[in-house]
Parts: C-alpha cells; structure tokens; sequence
C-alpha cells in the first residue's frame, strides 16, 4: 500500500514534466493537423492529467503504417481489377456512353486516381427514404438469397428488428447460404451476448471490428468502422445511412421519426461493395477470402446510371470521400444541396461553401434540430453565421432525427453513403459513399430534399444574429474541439 502511494505521490509531483514528455512526443513524432496539434498541447497543458486521460480516449493516433499494413497489402491485390481502367482513362482513350458522363470526367478521373473507385455504368438504383421501406427490402432481398449475404454495420442491436435480421441470416445459412456478418466494436456493444449463437451453429460467421479491450468499454473512439453494407449474391447490394436497431424505424422516443437516406445498388458497381467488405473481413479476421471472383454476378446488367464506390478511411492516402465532395462543390454551376447530421467542415469544404454561396449558386444545407451529440450541435452552430452572410442557405429539421448524409450537384451528380460533413468521417472514421451519375437519382433525390424542407425551420441571419450570450459561449467552446469531434 505504501509503493502505491507513493507511486501516486511522484506522479502529482512530476505531472508538469510528464505534460511536456506528452507533449514532445504529440509534436515530433505523431505529426498532426497543426490545428489539432495546438488543441492537444492546450488539453495537457491546461487539464494536467484529465487532458492526458481523454488524449488516451478520443486523441490517440495509433501507427497507420503498422496497424493497416494488412489492408495495403490486399489493396495490392485487388488493385488489378481497376488498371486497365486507370489506363484507358489518363489516355482518353474510355469510351463513355452518355455524353454527361464526359462532362464530369475530371471528378470520375479524380476518384480513380485517389481511391481506385472504378467507374461503371450499367447499374441500378432504388432510393429509400424510411427504415420502413429499406429493412423491408433488405428482408425481402436476404430472404431471395442463393449464393451468399455479406453484411456489415457500424451500430446492431438486438432488439426486434435486429433480431429480426438475425433470425433470417440463420435461416439462409441452415439453407446453405453463405453468411458473415461483421460490426463495429463500439457500435455493437449493446448487442445481447448470445445472440448470434444460433446463427454460428448454423455455419454463419460474425467477426467484429475493434473489439473493445473490455466488454462494453472501448478507448478507441478513433478508427471506427461506420460503413454500412450489405451484399446478396452480387446481385442486389445496399449502402446508406440507416444502421439496424428500431431507433431507425422511428421508435426511439428520445429522437421520434427517423428520417435517412439508403439505396440498393443493381449493377457492376456492386464489385466495389464487394471488394470493400472484403478488405475489412480480411483486416477483422485475419483469414483468407479465397478466390474473389466467385463472389461476382455473371449476369450482364441493362441499367444506364454511373456509379464510383468511394471509401476512405485513416488507411486511405487521400481523403477521398471529402475530396469528392469537395470537388462536387467546386464544379457546381447550378445547385449544392447538402443533407447531414454533423456539419463540421474543415476549412476547404468551408470555404468552398462560401465561394458557392457568394457566386450565387443555389446552396442549401439542412442539418437536425435535435442534437444526439450536443457539443456537434453547438460546434456545426458555430460554422452557420458567416456561411449566412455568403448566401447560404441552412435549415433545421424538425420532424424527427435528420441522419441523411446527401450531397446534390447540379441535375446529375449525387453523393449517398454513410460519410457525415465533419472532420471525424473525413480522417477518423472508415467510410463508403456512392457517387451517382444520372438525373433521375438526383431529381429523386432533390424532390425529396424539397420535401424534407415542409418539415424544417430556416435559419436567418436575423435570428442567427438573436442567440444569448450562453449559446454563443457554447458553440465558441465546441469550436475550438471541433478538430477532435
């Protein structure tokens, strides 16, 4: 008892130098955004201890080259599927089928080149807009399942409709179906302990991303997987922003009516859900996937919409997904409409929004009146005011949760997927986004969009400019976290 205390007695007394170790080392060897480097050194400087222990929590920044080594290498592997492409295209030699998809060329050469997202053009999309419209589709699209369901999501419970999911991908597997389904660890933590028993002894198998050091507890707030996919037969795949637990179907009655965006996928872009959710089996797991190619759809497809799947993560060289945005906000002449839960910009998506709004163009941003992360809240707050003065439009939600993460461009591009507008789905998290080449998607989508705005309030600047002095103290202090959230 006595080495104890005074064990904790030398750390009291060398807390300062111990600060200025942590220090050097976030400095020198860690090499940060400056912006967070900056926050990180105030953290430990001002909170002596507290800083170090919430650094542990959300700051860490584990070696990527040592902890995505595995993932690199089966890149390299896949990366034969998209050469010929690369080739074709940095020559102009692609043959495009429709005229529009020539005048977008440069953001298809650019998700090519940074993320090796090939282009395909025979696909598919249905849109959904409702928990209740995408689970009974996905039901319906696992129960038709022959070959394989290859599932994957950031939050699963075990409630109903989770149970519900899971009771059908055992049935599928004590068909003969092939199942694996793989979940973040943080986002499943509250999955009952034994609830995919049944489904393993039916010769499914579950893996998990991250799995917490201790059940129910994990440090690594970083690096979670918060892509959402699910793949049938390489027939049908879906991607989106609807998690599976009843919250999305509006039961939660903390968040009411949950409104979220989630397509179906027909088509050859379906390979690149594909080789995503491999990649994140393989790093989970550690185990072979085998020979990929028995695992694609032999069918020739007779759809006419463009599509990239586009991932990112802390593994990725570039931020591809905020590139892609980035570039959709940049190259509009028309129209910026932008669905998201977390409006968190970094500065280039700040300033491009601005640069939109002062050259007229029609940009409107809707982000949730209800907050489920209340420091977000107030930070994406923070952002509005000089975002108004430029022309933007923003407009708060108030039906329900908003959850969609949407961009629209013009009449024909369009952005789906499961990355938020913040800096953590644009560095921190792993992320997977389609980018859809085709005016009906996008018509669909902005008459959707209109819609949403009968259940929103606008923010003017008048009443922007009307907030108290302790609403401005908030958004200024979640400002400056803003870097980390």
């Amino acid at each position: 008892m006595e080495y104890i205390v005074e064990g904790y007695l030398w750390v009291f007394k060398n807390i300062l130098w111990l600060n200025i170790l942590f220090g050097v080392l976030l400095v020198f060897f860690e090499r940060r955004n400056p912006t967070s480097t900056w926050l990180w050194l105030m953290a430990l400087t001002f909170l002596p201890g507290i800083g170090f222990i919430l650094y542990l929590f959300i700051g860490q920044d584990l070696s990527k080259k040592k902890m995505f080594r595995l993932k690199e290498e089966e890149d390299r592997c896949f990366r034969n599927i998209v050469l010929v492409q690369e080739k074709e295209m940095m020559k102009d030699e692609y043959n495009f089928s429709n005229p529009n998809f020539i005048k977008h060329e440069d953001l298809i050469k650019m998700h090519l080149m940074n993320s090796e997202s090939f282009f395909s053009e025979d696909n598919h999309v249905d849109l959904y807009f409702s928990g209740e419209e995408k689970f009974e589709a996905l039901l319906e699209s696992m129960s038709n399942a022959k070959k394989y369901i290859h599932m994957q999501y950031y939050i699963f419970k075990s409630d109903n409709i989770g149970m519900k999911i899971i009771n059908m991908l055992t049935k599928k597997a004590r068909e003969g179906v092939e199942v694996k389904v793989l979940f973040d660890g943080m986002g499943g933590r509250k999955l009952a302990k034994n609830c995919f028993n049944d489904l393993k002894a039916a010769g499914g198998e579950v893996a998990v991303f991250f799995p917490p050091f201790v059940p129910l507890i994990s440090l690594r707030i970083n690096y979670r997987n918060h892509r959402k996919i699910c793949i049938i037969d390489g027939e049908e795949a879906y991607v989106g922003g609807f998690n599976i637990g009843d919250e999305y179907l509006g039961l939660s009655k903390k968040f009411g009516y949950w409104r979220d965006t989630h397509i179906k996928i027909r088509g050859s872009a379906i390979a690149g859900l594909q080789w995503r959710f491999f990649l994140d089996w393989r790093f989970a797991t550690n185990k072979d996937t085998g020979n990929c190619d028995v695992y694609l759809s032999e069918n020739k497809y007779t759809g006419h919409m463009g599509i990239q799947i586009v991932s990112s993560g802390p593994d990725s060289k570039w931020p591809s997904i905020k590139d892609g945005y980035l570039k959709m906000i940049s190259n509009a002449k028309e129209k910026v409409y932008i669905q998201t839960p977390y409006f968190i910009p970094d500065d280039s998506i700040f300033e491009a929004l601005k640069l939109a709004g002062l050259s007229g163009l029609d940009v409107r941003v809707m982000i949730p009146c209800k907050p489920d992360h209340p420091f977000v809240y107030w930070a994406s707050m923070s952002y509005i005011g000089e975002l108004l003065l430029a022309g933007v439009k923003f407009y708060t939600y108030e039906r329900g949760f908003l959850h969609s993460k949407v961009v629209l461009m013009d009449d024909f591009v369009s952005s789906v997927g499961t990355a938020n507008l913040d800096i953590r789905s644009f560095k921190l998290n792993f992320e997977v986004n389609a980018f859809i080449y085709d005016e009906n998607i996008n018509l669909g989508m902005t008459e959707q969009f209109i819609e949403d705005l009968n259940y929103c309030k606008e923010i003017t600047i008048e009443e922007y400019n009307k907030r108290s002095k302790i609403v401005k103290i908030k958004e200024s202090f979640s400002r400056l976290l803003s870097p980390i959230l």
